[in-house]
């Protein structure tokens, strides 16, 4: 038994404050930017192709190096990735701010993916290996979780105020002081946990397949919701990284010292863990991004109103994470939880079907509550089932799993439905007064069709959940292995 488990770490609360702080920013960026691109594109000058690429970018380096960057906080430790993820973020940061033209800016955007995907599963990998009481280990993924669920909705509310109030390149700026706030804690408090035994080599040609696999999965996504699925390019490049990924599995099958041990996806609990997560994020992803043209498009929002109506979102995830998602922890086994959080998250996404072009702030923030609680209470014991049972040399690279399980989550669901609901807009708009059929009426109802599928994907992961995950729920005595504790949540 290592001195770490054996004795927990007597700051470990003032690391998971500062680790949260670091990861916050990482899923800020994601939705900040999201707001102040328009403002970009008038300053730097560049066309509607390329602001797609501000998004892209950061998305593909990203999804694309998360699984590599898990590896390599295991074979470096995770304090030390954690600190060169942070570094490396701000100088992007600091480099997209100061950009003078669209290639710089690119540069900065895939600067942050890929420090950002050495700093998110090196984070989760921490707190993993840090909090080895059960009961603590709740309390910290259900602070951990509402931050990371929390993120998107604080992000478009940020970037609302600071391009309003400020300039466009605060969206970016903001990450600095964020960044040195973590730094600083990573060098005072943060503890890293030894890995025990010899140290591997990495597994270059796995790294290689993995990372242009996911690149090209996160493309073609990409492709098809700006070109459509019919796209050569799109269909290119999904079949190219269905080819990669396949061949990375086969590789890693043969290998002593594989980037991605296969029993990490094999283990039941951790594989119900990632597929439920992914599929929910097709949900959130889709309702983050029909909100936002609902109430900009339809209902006139400006940048700073559209982030304040986020709010109650953003409330009741961290509430469902920190309050309702540790307390019934105790109570009930992690996969029932799971399945009855996402159900409740499909209830709120439910009432969003009911939007009209005329309907009250009161329905929106009711659905907002209902589908904040019921995800930020899933969201907690799926991220501490990433890593269930596995030792801290495996640690990182399960942590990325939960990463890359959003990121393609996301892209599928930032493609797939909003394909559903542009198709579903487009028919309405042909089948009413021959194509003279009010324009938002018309959004409406493409956004009430996606969101019917949204509340499919949830409903699939409330049943992989239940089926699934079939860990028990942690005893409130705890006895630790040499490694890590087998039970996670």
């Amino acid at each position: 038994m290592s001195a770490t488990s054996a004795h927990p770490h007597p700051r470990r609360w003032a690391a998971l404050l500062f680790i949260s702080i670091a990861q916050l920013m990482v899923f800020l960026d994601s939705a900040i930017m999201n707001i102040a691109l328009p403002s970009a594109q008038d300053a730097l000058h560049f066309s509607d192709g390329g602001r797609q690429w501000v998004i892209t970018a950061y998305g593909l380096a990203f999804g694309g190096l998360l699984i590599l960057g898990g590896r390599l906080s295991d074979l470096l430790g995770r304090k030390r990735t954690f600190t060169i993820g942070l570094v490396g973020f701000a100088l992007a940061s600091a480099l997209g701010g100061a950009a003078t033209n669209l290639g710089v800016l690119l540069t900065a955007r895939a600067g942050q993916g890929v420090f950002g995907a050495l700093l998110a599963p090196s984070a989760l990998a921490l707190i993993s290996l840090t909090f080895t009481n059960p009961k603590e280990r709740a309390k910290a993924f259900g602070i951990f979780g509402a931050i990371a669920t929390a993120g998107g909705a604080l992000g478009l509310l940020l970037g609302g105020v600071l391009t309003q109030y400020l300039n466009w390149r605060w969206s970016m700026l903001v990450n600095i002081p964020i960044a040195v706030i973590g730094i600083i804690g990573a060098v005072t408090v943060v503890q890293d946990i030894p890995t025990e035994g010899k140290r591997t080599r990495l597994d270059v040609p796995g790294a290689i397949l993995a990372t242009l696999g996911l690149v090209a999965l996160v493309f073609g996504f990409a492709e098809a919701e700006s070109r459509g699925w019919d796209s050569g390019l799109t269909i290119t490049m999904l079949i190219a990284s269905v080819i990669l990924l396949v061949a990375f599995v086969i590789l890693e099958g043969t290998l002593k010292s594989p980037l991605l041990p296969l029993h990490i996806l094999t283990e039941r609990n951790r594989a119900g863990a990632y597929l439920s997560v992914a599929l929910a994020v097709i949900s959130m992803f889709g309702m983050f991004l029909f909100l936002s043209y609902y109430l900009q498009l339809v209902k006139g929002y400006s940048p700073i109103e559209t982030g304040v109506a986020f709010l109650p979102l953003a409330a009741a995830q961290a509430f469902g994470s920190m309050v309702l998602g540790t307390r019934l922890t105790a109570r009930m086994r992690p996969g029932l939880l799971m399945s009855g959080g996402y159900l409740v998250t499909a209830i709120g996404v439910l009432l969003l079907v009911l939007l009209r072009e005329d309907s009250s702030y009161t329905l929106l923030a009711v659905a907002e509550i209902i589908t904040g609680l019921g995800i930020g209470t899933a969201f907690m014991p799926s991220m501490s089932l990433g890593t269930h049972g596995v030792g801290p040399e495996h640690a990182g690279v399960a942590s990325a799993m939960v990463g890359a399980s959003q990121q393609v989550g996301g892209s599928v669901g930032t493609a797939l439905l909003n394909t559903i609901a542009a198709s579903s807009t487009a028919t309405y708009l042909l089948s009413h007064t021959h194509g003279k059929a009010n324009t938002n009426a018309a959004l409406v109802h493409g956004f009430s069709t996606a969101y019917w599928w949204a509340v499919g994907f949830l409903v699939l992961s409330a049943l992989i959940s239940l089926v699934a995950v079939n860990a028990p729920r942690p005893s409130h005595h705890t006895t630790e292995t040499a490694k890590v504790p087998e039970m996670v949540i």
